[in-house]
């Protein structure tokens, strides 16, 4: 096992060319946000566009588009009635977020299995929240057909889907339970907890030192998907972008609660880009 370290993060964080565009840093959709749940979606598209995504679009319950688009204006915003439309922004993505705050109904029930139906091996799938629990209850809503595959549950949402109670949750346990979720071999697993790890099916694992009690708050986890999406829409989506994703999340946080006991994950957003700089290679 090899731990997250501040080197790692400067290795995957590259500084930008000047010939360079927004079609460079990659495509995101996020799809997610029901009514009740809307907020989840906005802090997960703050944590792309604020990690540095090039295009981000979002996919959500009509009810939360104003809202979106009164915080960031640099996002655009899909009512995700429109089908035809979902269905073009899947395909058109480099990287495809879902799952925040989709809810567990049949209308979420409908939309993830457009996404698996939709989604290409040319694409990042993340796979987050409300979509891991779906997937749980009926594993046949699993879209299998991207290239990368990231599945980022906190521990009680990895007991759902994979059977393994938190308590036995070893790491011997999840890397078997991840090649029996997934065959072919191009998962990567973020198992979040006060010390995240993250695991790819070749056995290699990274554990994360950062971090601190005043991130246990909601929404992090939201902030922290987007922000994985981020990092695999403008680098190359591999386990060490992914695992330099949750090292900078919590390295942030740290800067953060130095001032203060708790941690917003819309502060954390908001100050991202100024820690990346400071590790940009």
């Amino acid at each position: 096992m090899k731990s997250i370290s501040k080197e790692l993060i400067s290795t995957v964080i590259k500084k930008r060319k000047s010939a360079t565009h927004k079609g460079n840093y990659g495509r995101l959709l996020l799809i997610g946000g029901s009514k009740k749940y809307g907020g989840a979606l906005i802090m997960a598209a703050e944590g792309a566009l604020n990690s540095g995504a090039g295009l981000v679009t979002v996919t959500t319950d009509q009810v939360n588009i104003a809202a979106l688009h009164t915080r960031d204006p640099e996002i655009m915003a899909l009512n995700w009635d429109e089908s035809i439309e979902l269905k073009k922004s899947i395909k058109s993505s480099d990287v495809v977020v879902c799952g925040m705050g989709l809810g567990l109904d049949e209308k979420a029930q409908q939309i993830l299995a457009l996404v698996r139906d939709n989604i290409t091996l040319k694409q990042t799938l993340i796979l987050d929240a409300s979509a891991l629990d779906l997937i749980g209850q009926q594993k046949d809503l699993l879209p299998l057909n991207s290239k990368i595959l990231i599945f980022t549950p906190h521990q009680m949402e990895w007991q759902r889907l994979s059977g393994i109670k938190i308590s036995d949750q070893s790491d011997e346990l999840n890397r078997a339970a991840l090649d029996k979720l997934v065959k072919n071999k191009n998962a990567i697993l973020v198992l979040k907890s006060n010390h995240t790890k993250v695991y790819d099916q070749a056995g290699n694992i990274y554990l994360n030192p950062f971090g601190n009690p005043g991130m246990a708050i909601g929404g992090m986890g939201d902030t922290l998907a987007g922000i994985i999406g981020g990092f695999c829409g403008q680098f190359p989506p591999t386990l060490e972008t992914v695992a330099a994703a949750v090292g900078i999340h919590s390295l942030v946080a740290d800067k953060i609660a130095e001032r203060q006991d708790i941690v917003r994950p819309t502060q954390l957003s908001a100050h991202l880009p100024e820690i990346m700089k400071q590790y940009e290679k």
